[in-house]
Formats: structure tokens, C-alpha cells, sequence
């Protein structure tokens, strides 16, 4: 007779095979006493820093290498928009792969209002980062202005400004809709409810980061040189430092800051259904 075998009931499988982390607390105090803390700081001070001395001076070289005043110069040469949007978006990629283990690589205030609002940050870590970030900018735009004054003051500083043709309405939408598509972007590329499920499909987050921001820029150049990032705006106004500058410079807060909340609230409350998981848990623990 043939040896039976009991068959043992398959294991139980979790609802979801991924963890959401915990939202972070409002207020962590605890954080100030942290070294890591620190550390991202100054990384969120370094990669801003360098986001912004690489990308002006490409802005800097493609008006130089266009400019009509000179003499034997090819209107049409130089790295055009197409290069100009490669420049920030490749520097956003190889940043944010860069400094993500350690700050997260938000390298912009708007990402990391976006993140706060998600709960993935607490509200000392968001104001400290952003003012990382815009002190990372000021000595960016400073280093660029350092190594090539003359150059510099000639060809705008690579400062945010609306473009003539342009309301003032049209400029704040394109930096609403540029900065929501960012933020988007961010949400999903590092969502963990992605990552388990498209498992077999291997993302690495700062290249959809990248790519968005290559995109956006594609986009807006034409329309304010393209913002969505307020303390590359900020940073490039405070060294270049003409009425110009500062004219629009409302712009380029207002209009990132509402793209990053509407991108917050679309995707926890409305994609994620944060809201509706935590009133059933809520409604479980009573």
C-alpha cells in the first residue's frame, strides 16, 4: 500500500506583500541630536550646490555660444533648449542617485513640502532642508558668477524670469502643472506599494526623477525659463541680483509649492486612498 502523504495547508499570505513605512511625526526633536541628520544637510546643501553651478553655466555657455553680438557666431549652435533640459534633468538623475541613501535627494524645496504634506518628513527636517537648499543654490550661482564674472552679468545669471509675450497667470500655471508633474513623478517612483508590485520590472528611482524634470524643462523654458524649483530661483536671483529677477519672483514659490501640495493630495489621499485607510483603522482600533 502506498505511503500516504498528509499535504500541509499552503501558508497564509499577507493581504499586501509590502510594508508602508510609518508617517513621520510632525515635530521630531529628537532629530536635532541625530549626526545623521547632519549628514543630510549637508549633502541637501552639497548636491544643490552643485545642481546649480553645473546648470547655470550650461545656461551662461549656450547664450554666450549664441549670441548674435559676436562676431562669426552660429545662431543656431550651442547646446539649444534640448541641451539645456538635458543639463537639469541629467544633474537631478545622477544627485538624487547620488544623495537619496542619505537626505533622500530632494534637492528642492518644493519636493520636500510635497513629501511633508505626504507625511514623509518631519516639519523640522522640511524647513531645515529647505534652507539647506537655498544656501546650497546662493553658492552654487556664486561659484558660477566666481569663475566667470564677465560672462555672468552678461547673459542674465541663468535667473528665472518670464518671458515677454507672457501673463503673469500663464507664467504661475506652467510652474503649477511643471512642478506637479515633478512631484508626481517623485511619489511614484519611490511608492512602496510600486515597488512590490512591479517587482519583475526593475525602476531606478532618480532616472523617472530625471527624466520629469528633463521633460517639464522641454516645456516651460520658453514660457519663465522654467522654475519648479524655488531655491534654484531664489539661489540664481540673490547672485545675479537685477530688478528683473525679482520682478516675477512670487512666481517661482507660489507656483511649485501649490504643484507639490496638489501632487501630495493627489496621490496619498486620492491614488493611495490614505485617507480611507486611516479612518478604517480608525474605526478598527474603537
Amino acid at each position: 500500500m502506498a505511503k500516504e502523504v498528509e499535504l500541509e495547508p499552503p501558508p497564509e499570505h499577507s493581504a499586501k506583500d509590502y510594508q508602508d513605512p510609518p508617517p513621520a511625526p510632525l515635530i521630531d526633536a529628537e532629530e536635532l541630536i541625530q549626526w545623521s541628520f547632519y549628514r543630510a544637510l549637508i549633502a541637501e546643501f552639497i548636491a544643490t550646490l552643485l545642481f546649480l553651478y553645473v546648470t547655470v553655466l550650461t545656461v551662461i555657455g549656450y547664450k554666450s555660444q549664441t549670441d548674435p553680438n559676436k562676431p562669426g557666431v552660429d545662431e543656431c549652435g550651442g547646446v539649444g533648449i534640448l541641451g539645456i533640459a538635458w543639463a537639469f534633468g541629467g544633474m537631478i538623475f545622477i544627485l538624487v542617485y547620488c544623495t537619496a541613501g542619505i537626505s533622500g535627494g530632494h534637492i528642492n524645496p518644493a519636493v520636500t513640502f510635497g513629501l511633508f504634506l505626504g507625511r514623509k518628513v518631519s516639519l523640522i527636517r522640511a524647513i531645515l532642508y529647505m534652507v539647506a537648499q537655498c544656501l546650497g543654490a546662493i553658492c552654487g550661482c556664486g561659484l558660477a558668477k566666481a569663475f566667470q564674472k564677465a560672462y555672468y552679468n552678461r547673459y542674465g545669471g541663468g535667473a528665472n524670469e518670464l518671458a515677454d509675450g507672457y501673463s503673469k497667470g500663464t507664467g504661475l500655471g506652467a510652474e503649477i502643472i511643471g512642478t506637479f508633474v515633478l512631484v508626481y513623478t517623485v511619489f511614484s517612483a519611490t511608492d512602496p506599494k510600486r515597488s512590490a508590485r512591479d517587482s519583475h520590472v526593475p525602476v531606478l528611482a532618480p532616472l523617472p526623477i530625471g527624466f520629469a524634470v528633463f521633460m517639464v524643462h522641454l516645456a516651460t523654458i520658453p514660457i519663465t525659463g522654467t522654475g519648479i524649483n524655488p531655491a534654484r530661483s531664489f539661489g540664481a536671483a540673490v547672485i545675479y541680483n537685477k530688478e528683473k529677477a525679482w520682478d516675477d519672483q512670487w512666481i517661482f514659490w507660489v507656483g511649485p509649492f501649490i504643484g507639490a501640495a496638489i501632487a501630495a493630495i493627489y496621490h496619498q489621499y486620492i491614488l493611495r486612498a490614505a485617507a480611507i485607510k486611516a479612518l478604517g483603522s480608525f474605526r478598527s482600533s474603537s
